[in-house]
Protein backbone atom coordinates (compact mmCIF):
# COMPACT_ATOMS: atom_id res chain seq x y z
CA UNK A 1 0.00 0.00 0.00
CA UNK A 2 1.40 3.39 -0.96
CA UNK A 3 1.48 6.43 1.27
CA UNK A 4 -1.20 9.07 0.63
CA UNK A 5 -0.17 12.11 -1.41
CA UNK A 6 -0.56 15.74 -0.44
CA UNK A 7 -1.65 18.65 -2.63
CA UNK A 8 1.70 18.91 -4.42
CA UNK A 9 1.78 15.19 -5.22
CA UNK A 10 4.43 14.30 -2.63
CA UNK A 11 4.00 11.27 -0.39
CA UNK A 12 3.11 12.18 3.18
CA UNK A 13 4.42 10.39 6.25
CA UNK A 14 2.21 10.02 9.29
CA UNK A 15 3.49 11.98 12.27
CA UNK A 16 3.78 9.13 14.76
CA UNK A 17 6.55 8.24 17.20
CA UNK A 18 7.99 4.79 16.46
CA UNK A 19 8.64 4.06 20.15
CA UNK A 20 5.75 5.57 22.12
CA UNK A 21 3.10 5.57 19.38
CA UNK A 22 2.19 9.21 20.05
CA UNK A 23 0.11 10.71 17.20
CA UNK A 24 -1.36 14.13 16.45
CA UNK A 25 -4.38 15.08 18.54
CA UNK A 26 -7.29 17.35 17.72
CA UNK A 27 -8.45 20.11 20.04
CA UNK A 28 -9.82 23.62 20.13
CA UNK A 29 -7.96 26.84 19.59
CA UNK A 30 -9.73 29.29 21.89
CA UNK A 31 -9.54 33.01 21.12
CA UNK A 32 -9.89 35.88 23.58
CA UNK A 33 -13.59 36.11 22.66
CA UNK A 34 -13.87 32.37 23.55
CA UNK A 35 -14.54 31.25 19.95
CA UNK A 36 -13.50 27.63 19.49
CA UNK A 37 -11.85 26.55 16.23
CA UNK A 38 -10.54 23.04 15.63
CA UNK A 39 -6.78 22.62 15.35
CA UNK A 40 -4.19 19.82 15.43
CA UNK A 41 -1.63 19.33 18.18
CA UNK A 42 1.41 17.74 16.54
CA UNK A 43 3.92 15.65 18.52
CA UNK A 44 7.49 16.94 18.91
CA UNK A 45 9.04 14.51 16.39
CA UNK A 46 12.70 14.38 15.44
CA UNK A 47 14.47 11.99 13.05
CA UNK A 48 17.33 10.41 15.00
CA UNK A 49 20.09 7.96 14.07
CA UNK A 50 21.04 5.74 17.00
CA UNK A 51 23.89 3.21 17.07
CA UNK A 52 22.76 -0.32 17.94
CA UNK A 53 25.51 -2.25 19.73
CA UNK A 54 23.68 -5.58 19.24
CA UNK A 55 23.14 -5.22 15.47
CA UNK A 56 26.34 -3.23 14.86
CA UNK A 57 24.63 -0.65 12.66
CA UNK A 58 22.85 2.69 12.75
CA UNK A 59 19.06 2.65 13.21
CA UNK A 60 17.05 5.66 12.00
CA UNK A 61 13.89 6.34 14.02
CA UNK A 62 11.30 9.10 14.17
CA UNK A 63 11.08 9.87 17.87
CA UNK A 64 9.42 12.29 20.24
CA UNK A 65 11.57 14.13 22.75
CA UNK A 66 10.10 11.92 25.49
CA UNK A 67 11.17 8.77 23.63
CA UNK A 68 14.72 10.13 23.32
CA UNK A 69 14.85 10.64 27.09
CA UNK A 70 13.56 7.09 27.60
CA UNK A 71 16.30 5.69 25.33
CA UNK A 72 18.93 7.72 27.22
CA UNK A 73 17.63 6.38 30.54
CA UNK A 74 16.97 2.70 29.74
CA UNK A 75 19.14 2.06 26.67
CA UNK A 76 18.13 1.33 23.08
CA UNK A 77 17.62 -2.44 23.29
CA UNK A 78 15.47 -2.32 26.44
CA UNK A 79 13.36 0.46 24.94
CA UNK A 80 12.89 -1.36 21.62
CA UNK A 81 11.88 -4.52 23.47
CA UNK A 82 8.97 -2.83 25.22
CA UNK A 83 8.08 -0.33 22.47
CA UNK A 84 4.33 0.07 21.91
CA UNK A 85 4.33 1.26 18.31
CA UNK A 86 6.95 -0.97 16.68
CA UNK A 87 4.61 -3.86 15.69
CA UNK A 88 2.33 -1.36 13.91
CA UNK A 89 5.15 0.30 11.98
CA UNK A 90 7.39 -2.63 11.02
Amino acid sequence: MRAPKNIRGHETIMKICQITGVKAQVGHKVSHSNKKVLRRYEPNLKTKRIWSEVEGRWITLRLTAAAMRTINKNGLQATLKEAKALPKIY
